[in-house]
């Protein structure tokens, strides 16, 4: 039964993957035999990485710096890799702004909804979701013509329930001064969730499966205060370790999960339970 995990030999583009958790996807995935392709926006990193990669899992790791919002370089791209490998066997789509307000913002509040900028609204959907969606149009594409394929969505458990602002609530500080989660990471995580749907419909008669995972918060030396109330809207009373997603990586990128299609995989220590 260890064969359904097996990843030998199957090309695993991420995208974000020299990000927090695009690491973490990406030794999950060497470890297991696959072969990881990064692509992140610094190519020096991109290097690094994959050459670590390599050296510890005797792996073919290799990367592209991208803008995943640029459909000609996604298109050229993906040719390239095709070209290497010959096909794609799986997608994740991990790619995302994680929006914080800079305390340079020339605009007071921004994170609030009534002030959130436009420009920044734009950006984080154009990396969260179309980002998603051309990376899912190219590559899903050349899996359908190969016969098989799996694109995984990472979405977030503020996918699945609303953001609690109190988390982010400040002592002595006036409601509309308050900082709070910003709409745009909402929209772009219940977003991924829809289009997971609707590939796995797409073409699943061409053998391409598509599944989205709704992982929690990862403890990241967040600060005590917030660390502690987070804590106490989850049953398990902690937030996530950094490498807690990676077994649930290998499942879905493996045939051990072959038939699921279409699920939304909550991970968030039974968070959204409540």
């Amino acid at each position: 039964m260890s064969n359904f995990f097996d990843l030998t030999d199957k090309v695993i583009v991420i995208t974000g993957g020299t990000g927090l958790l695009g690491r973490q996807h990406a030794q999950a995935i060497a470890a297991f035999g696959g072969i990881p392709v990064l692509l992140d926006l610094k190519q020096n990193e991109i290097d690094n990485f994959s050459q670590e990669l390599n050296k510890r899992y005797k792996c073919k790791a290799i990367g592209f710096a991208i803008d995943i919002t640029d459909e000609e370089k996604i298109e050229q791209v993906c040719n390239i890799i095709i070209a290497e490998f010959g096909k794609v066997d799986v997608l994740i789509n991990n790619a995302a702004n994680n929006p914080k307000v800079d305390a340079s913002s020339t605009v007071k509040n921004a994170s609030r909804l009534e002030n959130f900028p436009l420009e920044l609204w734009n950006q984080d959907i154009a990396v969260g979701l179309t980002g998603s969606f051309l990376c899912a149009k190219y590559f899903g594409k050349k899996m359908a013509q190969h016969g098989y394929g799996n694109i995984i969505n990472v979405s977030s458990d503020l996918g699945i329930i609303a953001p609690n602002q109190n988390l982010y609530k400040q002592d002595n500080v006036a409601d509309d001064m308050q900082n709070v989660k910003p709409v745009s990471y909402s929209v772009v995580k219940t977003g991924l969730i829809g289009l997971t749907r609707y590939l796995a419909t797409y073409w699943a008669d061409k053998g391409v499966r598509s599944n989205a995972l709704c992982p929690g918060g990862v403890y990241n030396e967040q600060g005590e205060v917030f660390v502690q109330k987070i804590s106490n809207l989850i049953p398990m009373r902690r937030m996530a370790n950094i490498d807690e997603y990676q077994g649930v990586i290998v499942f879905l990128a493996s045939d051990a999960s072959s038939y699921m299609n279409g699920a939304i995989v909550t991970m968030d220590g039974g968070r959204s339970c409540w």
